[in-house]
């Protein structure tokens, strides 16, 4: 078992114990349960609920920064909405005679506890895992371009491992890395192979048409089944960073397995039976709010309260996008919003940071011009742009637009091509793999990005 199976193996036990014991430890100081048995069965439920998650979150994969602020804020909301569910589930739909009905007192107690204190774990293990972490390199197999290449890539996503290089065509070729390179210029393939095998994390293969030699293959055969993973270019992308490489993408790429909500109506239906139930309850709970933010909108520079702009939908129909005004009338400017973008008003600024100026979308999300959760609605002038300039750009019409998506919560706001192009990525990464779990997933990350002012 690697390093990372082992990790995290342990954090699962951990978090599979503090359950259990918080849970009686806090009934048993409450006085509502004696020490004559543990509550175990019980507890079924919130250990489910948690381990889900924080799954959800990244909180069981090593390759996660544990001490980051991102990190504990997704963890606390993740953990807080557990705690949510577990008090909802309790006791509007378990029926009389369940043993957490108790006290609600427990049930809360236990759950905001189980916050710092499965955090607090995960922290010690972390630090002790960087404490002891040798150099940890990449191997990169390709050509001189696409290895500095994959090296940017991995500095601009903020991965540590330094990278070695090799090329496919002569397989002994020394690169010069940039200067920033910290790991060791690249020689024999082979040789380096047996002589960083322990300090691997993994094998990048970069797609060739050309054949490996066969005592190169050897060895990445050994090494793959002894633990140290191989991966294509592509793949990598995939797994570690969960996006879809641009250059692999050609008008046959949509003929790959998965494509489930584009491709299986049973998917679309399901999704759109949960748009249309969480935006009717997102509009029920904004409603007593929004005639107070129309009032100060207006107020604050006498325009109008509503924001309307056509954009682009699944298949690429038109819309209208309704959203509230955060700009000043006739302000005119570039197409992308700057940071300290002049045209934006005072309150305008809160409402783009907080997100809440997308609240009006719900409606397009119940009249079925968009989902909760998908690509960016996109401006018509800009869709026409791009689809100039970027091959397969029109795949992402495959779905509906989302108010929130993968691209969303993985990538600032985008401001010129190439942020475009790695929006795209994220997009694609998500027609493809989309799952619930995944909406999940980007739920928990879009209220982190809310709670923080994080919007533009």
């Amino acid at each position: 078992m690697n390093q990372g199976r082992t990790v995290t193996v342990l954090l699962v036990l951990l978090d599979a114990i503090a359950v259990c014991v918080v849970y009686n430890l806090v009934a048993w100081a409450w006085g509502v349960h004696h020490w004559d048995g543990l509550i175990l069965a019980p507890l079924l439920l919130p250990g489910l609920m948690h381990f889900l998650a924080l799954h959800l979150i990244d909180g069981y994969n090593a390759r996660t920064d544990m001490m980051s602020v991102t990190y504990t804020s997704l963890h606390a909301i993740a953990l807080g909405f557990v705690l949510l569910f577990i008090l909802l589930l309790t006791y509007a739909f378990i029926p009389a005679g369940f043993a957490l009905q108790g006290s609600r007192l427990v049930i809360t107690g236990s759950g905001l506890l189980l916050i710092p204190v499965t955090l607090s774990y995960r922290r010690l293990i972390y630090q002790r895992e960087m404490a002891h972490k040798q150099q940890r390199y990449f191997m990169f197999l390709g050509s001189e371009e696409s290895g500095i290449a994959f090296k940017e890539e991995c500095r601009q996503v903020g991965m540590t491992q330094a990278v070695l290089y090799a090329t496919h065509a002569t397989f002994a070729r020394e690169l010069t890395p940039p200067a920033t390179e910290s790991a060791p210029p690249f020689g024999d393939v082979v040789h380096y192979l047996e002589e960083y095998a322990g300090n691997i994390d993994a094998i990048i293969l970069r797609e060739t048409s050309s054949e490996l030699p066969p005592a190169v293959a050897q060895k990445l055969m050994e090494l793959h089944f002894s633990g140290v993973p191989t991966y294509t270019l592509e793949l990598f992308h995939e797994v570690y960073w969960r996006k879809v490489p641009l250059y692999r993408l050609n008008q046959t790429w949509l003929f790959q397995e998965g494509f489930q909500i584009a491709r299986e109506p049973v998917f679309e239906r399901l999704k759109r039976l949960s748009d249309i139930g969480l935006a009717s309850l997102g509009l029920l709970f904004a409603l007593p709010f929004l005639p107070l933010v129309a009032a100060a909108i207006w107020l604050d520079d006498r325009g109008p309260v509503f924001f309307r702009q056509s954009r682009v939908g699944r298949n690429r129909q038109l819309f209208d996008i309704v959203k509230l005004r955060t700009m000043r009338v006739g302000g005119g400017g570039a197409d992308y919003t700057q940071p300290n973008d002049q045209r934006i008003t005072r309150l305008g600024r809160f409402l783009r940071t907080s997100r809440l100026d997308e609240v009006p979308q719900l409606w397009n999300v119940l009249r079925g011009d968009m989902s909760l959760i998908g690509p960016r609605a996109e401006w018509v002038r800009l869709v026409d742009d791009y689809e100039r300039q970027i091959p397969c750009y029109h795949f992402r019409h495959l779905v509906k637009p989302g108010i929130t998506g993968w691209a969303q919560v993985n990538y600032p706001y985008g401001a010129n091509l190439k942020d475009t192009m790695r929006k795209l990525e994220y997009d694609l990464y998500y027609i493809r793999y989309f799952s619930f779990v995944l909406d999940a997933s980007i739920v928990l990350k879009t209220i982190h990005i809310m709670l923080f002012g994080k919007g533009r």
